[in-house]
């Protein structure tokens, strides 16, 4: 009888043996062999609470497993008590179990990539993000008033106008539209960093001067060459007086009263606003749109020539000169139907 138990229980032991290796094997075939009839991404999205078994059951509906109840069984004898994060992920198919699974646990969540360029206003920026249905969560334009994130460098700011630092950016699903625009203020902070801010200094002027005339810059040209050259006749002008008279200024004043076609007309010239250089000496009140790296570094870094005039060749370049004479030939030649261009 007891030599019945005995064997009854070796028994017992080898099938259990066996069914272990047995499970063992099929779930390292399982976790390793990549699933997938094609490429393709696949985003996925967890919501928080959801247990190990809804998770398996996403995953399979979404064709990225070819067995929920393995995967199941693999997290349980492999992975737990480890979670499983919440949040939104992509994969690539074909794909393997394993890195579904280490994704999870790892948290891994997609970041939605977004471009800024250079030039855009807050409301245009807001635009842009509504456009691409970027998913993010509450009032891009209510999280540009927060003038805290500025207040130690600009305290005369009432909104983040040209601190949002045109750049790339990568956020998850549901970011906080505080966090986009803090995050861009913050690389604005790196760019903008203790060197440029000694040079702002040494010309004299603060750091909100400095890029309300980077603004001016990036908004009169993209050609990175000629952005010295732009400062310069600012910076020029500034020195002896002389009005601005910069196009882009009276674009913005008319965009704020939401009177902006398209299209810039000679009797915009004497619209009544701070932002009009051609009627207000100096700088305006503020930025204009946010600048990127290249004319804030121009505002700095002026390029040592005399010019006061330029003009649009209307190829996206323009020609300087130092006097007005010049300046009404150059205009002639290249401006003739379009007067609005003197400066």
């Amino acid at each position: 009888m007891f030599n019945l138990i005995q064997k009854i229980i070796k028994l017992i032991l080898i099938s259990l043996i066996i069914i272990n290796l047995f499970l063992s094997f099929s779930l390292t075939e399982f976790l390793n062999q990549p699933y997938g009839q094609k490429s393709e991404k696949k985003l996925i999205f967890i919501e928080k609470g959801r247990r190990t078994k809804a998770i398996a059951q996403i995953l399979y509906k979404e064709g990225l497993l070819p067995n929920s109840l393995l995967f199941r069984l693999a997290y349980s004898l492999y992975y737990s008590p480890r979670f499983l994060i919440a949040g939104e992920y992509q994969f690539l198919t074909p794909v393997i179990p394993k890195k579904i699974m280490l994704d999870l646990i790892a948290g891994k969540i997609f970041l939605h990539p977004i471009t800024i360029p250079e030039g855009l206003t807050c409301k245009e920026i807001a635009a842009l993000l509504s456009e691409k249905e970027y998913p993010i969560e509450g009032s891009f334009l209510e999280a540009c008033r927060q003038v805290e994130f500025i207040h130690n460098f600009d305290p005369k700011a009432t909104n983040l106008e040209g601190y949002l630092y045109p750049d790339t950016y990568y956020f998850s699903r549901g970011v906080k539209a505080e966090n986009v625009v803090r995050a861009m203020v913050e690389q604005f902070n790196r760019v903008f960093g203790e060197e440029e801010r000694k040079r702002a200094k040494e010309l004299g002027m603060s750091i909100r001067e400095v890029v309300t005339l980077a603004s001016l810059i990036e908004k009169e040209t993209s050609r990175p060459e000629e952005k010295p050259l732009i400062s310069a006749v600012f910076h020029n002008r500034l020195r002896i007086g002389m009005k601005l008279d910069c196009d882009p200024t009276i674009i913005y004043a008319l965009k704020l009263q939401n009177g902006f076609d398209g299209n810039l007309r000679l009797k915009d010239k004497n619209l009544d606003s701070p932002y009009n250089t051609y009627l207000y000496p100096g700088l305006p009140p503020g930025p204009i749109c946010n600048p990127g790296k290249e004319s804030l570094l121009a505002a700095l870094y002026p390029a040592r020539v005399d010019f006061l005039y330029f003009v649009s060749r209307n190829d996206g370049s323009h020609i300087f000169n130092h006097s007005y004479s010049e300046h009404l030939k150059a205009v002639k030649k290249y401006q003739l139907k379009n007067i609005r261009h003197l400066r």
